[in-house]
């Protein structure tokens, strides 16, 4: 947990939308193509500083990602405070859906009907 806070402590005080702070997309360089995690620094410093608007523009996915964490990091706090901790065992089927997600999600920000998705 230190270490998400501190990463988005990071992210929230040194800005990506500057440019020469953090090294460019390898994919977007490469092909032009956005990855399922192009926009996502801008999206951390942006959900850091209270924008979501802006956070859900950059990288929606991640945005979900950022909630996700945090309900799960809740519940299994008040579990682990009521004595039954969480334990989290993904099979292969999430794996597969997780995966599924992301390349959904990576060809639709590229295509013009999804450029809202893109960064």
């Amino acid at each position: 947990m230190a270490a998400v806070v501190g990463a988005f402590g990071y992210v929230g005080a040194v800005d990506p939308n500057e440019p020469g702070h953090y090294p460019a997309c390898p994919l977007l360089r490469l092909t032009g193509l956005y990855c399922p995690g192009c926009g996502g620094l801008r999206s951390a410093h942006a959900f850091a500083h209270g924008d979501i608007a802006a956070a859900l523009g950059s990288n929606a996915l991640a945005v979900a990602g950022y909630v996700l964490f945090a309900v799960l990091w809740v519940v299994w706090t008040a579990r682990a405070a009521r004595g039954r901790p969480m334990s989290i065992a993904a099979g292969p089927a999430v794996w597969w859906g997780i995966g599924a997600v992301l390349i959904v999600f990576s060809v639709v920000r590229n295509l013009p009907f999804g450029a809202a998705l893109a960064p």
